[in-house]
């Protein structure tokens, strides 16, 4: 795969994909936007790929939108699907793939730069990395679910501080609140994210993908409602070649062999 704003390397199952546009900090634009869309789709739709890592070239993740053109928020045309491409919003956002994404965030982080990280399924990020909800201090307001998706995790308080004010919190900050799951020094983020990626090594793919997809749901559906679906796609798991063989590798010591694939074995209930 060939990028022009990103660059993806696979080691091991873990695919890292980088925001290669370290001379403007990786500056947000439509082509990294397009770039990572197509970048997700393809590791989404591996098998061979049991996580995806996000980080940034150099010594920030993202410093936001890319603000040298004049007209960087003007869509120009009356379609959605046109608008949200001009404004450089992704096709596919983390929170939709099969394969959890873990977001490796090695400096600063404003704008886009936070948001976008906000729809992974962790963050791990530099404690000193400065982090800003930056939209209202440019005249806009904060986008990619950020509203619903701050609030929930960290309570309505801090999502309000955050993004009604803009303000600069550093990284170390930003775990306290919960909205990581680690601060680091800046060297020993990318490494720390991808050994916790290593570690879905050792689950069963589609296991992992269902239980994405039931977390995500589940932060605005009813306990009630949860419970049933949780219920019967656990009825089914249970049925499934990979419950028998988590069993019996756990009951024989050794490593299990998993059988099941995310492209061909998510049940119907997803």
């Amino acid at each position: 795969m060939a990028y022009s704003t990103i660059f993806v390397t696979i080691d091991d199952g873990i695919a890292t994909v980088t925001l290669n546009r370290p001379d403007v900090m990786n500056a947000w634009n439509a082509s990294m936007a397009a770039e990572i869309s197509e970048a997700f789709t393809v590791l989404n739709n591996d098998d061979t790929i049991r996580a995806i890592v996000l980080t940034g070239a150099g010594s920030a993740f993202c410093a936001g939108s890319d603000l040298s053109g004049n007209n960087a928020f003007k869509a120009g045309t009356q379609d959605m699907k046109e608008k949200r491409k001009a404004l450089a919003f992704p096709s596919i956002m983390p929170w939709e793939l099969r394969k959890p994404v873990l977001a490796a965030i090695n400096g600063h982080a404003i704008g886009v730069g936070i948001t976008f990280p906000m729809s992974c399924d962790m963050r791990f990020v530099a404690e000193d990395a400065k982090i800003q909800f930056a939209f209202v201090r440019r005249g806009i307001i904060p986008e990619l679910s950020s509203h619903a998706l701050v609030a929930r995790i960290a309570g309505f308080s801090v999502a309000s501080d955050l993004m009604l004010t803009g303000r600069i919190i550093l990284g170390r900050d930003f775990a306290r609140l919960g909205l990581a799951s680690e601060a680091l020094p800046a060297t020993d983020v990318l490494p720390a994210t991808i050994a916790r990626a290593r570690e879905f090594h050792k689950a069963a793919p589609v296991s992992v993908a269902i239980s994405k997809k039931l977390l995500w749901e589940g932060l605005d559906m009813p306990v009630s409602e949860i419970y049933e679906r949780e219920f019967s796609l656990f009825s089914w798991i249970c049925e499934q070649p990979d419950a028998t063989e988590g069993v019996m590798s756990f009951l024989e010591k050794r490593d299990p062999l998993w059988s099941m694939k995310t492209s061909r074995d998510l049940p119907d209930l997803l």
